[in-house]
């Protein structure tokens, strides 16, 4: 299969260790990854901070450059992040039809259908739980909100998980609970949002893990910031780096 990368920003600018472990996954099991060269930012962070009719110009963009990576052959759009998928699907076609252009959203609408987290990709589309993954470490998972209930990617990273090779996977107590990040959110309502990571590293101490993985980057940055200032020695990693891993 060709499969299209989207990238995302965090995984652009800050990790990109991130969609160089989801290429370097899907083309060990056998798939063409092509990565659309004028991507961007496909607007989320827009949205949800209020500037919904700058983010439309953003989603035309993503819409443009994905739609064409679709008529050039790839079969699927796929991107390490619950977030941004959930983007894509629930806010680019609303937007563009309450900005009024019904095209754009029948358009993003129809670049949405065909864009898949990374563990919706391995488990609904190829079919795939077992990627050959070995990883001896001790780790514990977290599932981030946008994923959770957004997505409802439900058991399929812990499948994949399960399925690597000396792996010590170990449940998070409270895991559906929200890390505080929310983008903004932790910005604006920075009290709240240091409250609910300090429960989230508490519940991840708790298992004494080496790792904590989730499928989303900005999760995984704001667990690992606060798990480094406190020196618990927890590495934050992400879910396609531990797929990718075969040492």
């Amino acid at each position: 299969m060709r499969i299209a990368l989207f990238a995302t920003c965090l995984g652009d600018v800050l990790f990109p260790d991130v969609p160089r472990a989801t290429t370097e996954l899907l083309e060990r099991l056998g798939h063409e990854v092509m990565f659309p060269d004028a991507q961007t930012c496909c607007g989320q962070m827009h949205t949800n901070t209020g500037y919904q009719r700058d983010a439309v110009g953003l989603v035309a963009h993503h819409v443009d450059v994905f739609e064409a990576a679709l008529a050039d052959g790839c079969e699927a759009i796929v991107a390490p992040s619950g977030s941004c998928v959930g983007s894509v699907r629930h806010q680019h076609a609303e937007l563009a039809s309450r900005a009024g252009d019904d095209t754009l959203a029948a358009r993003a609408a129809s670049v949405a259908e065909r864009t898949f987290e990374l563990s919706e990709l391995l488990v609904d589309v190829l079919g795939v739980t077992d990627v050959g993954a070995s990883y001896p470490h001790r780790v514990t998972y977290h599932p981030t909100c946008h994923s959770l209930r957004m997505l409802r990617v439900g058991d399929r990273p812990l499948a994949l998980l399960r399925a690597v090779r000396g792996i010590d996977l170990v449940e998070l107590p409270a895991a559906d609970s929200c890390c505080g990040f929310g983008g903004t959110f932790a910005v604006k309502n920075a009290d709240t949002s240091t409250a609910m990571l300090a429960d989230k590293m508490a519940a991840v101490a708790a298992t004494r893990a080496e790792v904590v993985t989730a499928g989303d980057s900005s999760c995984l940055m704001h667990i690992g910031g606060g798990l480094a200032r406190l020196r618990t020695g927890v590495r934050p990693v992400h879910l396609a780096e531990i797929l990718a891993s075969t040492s």
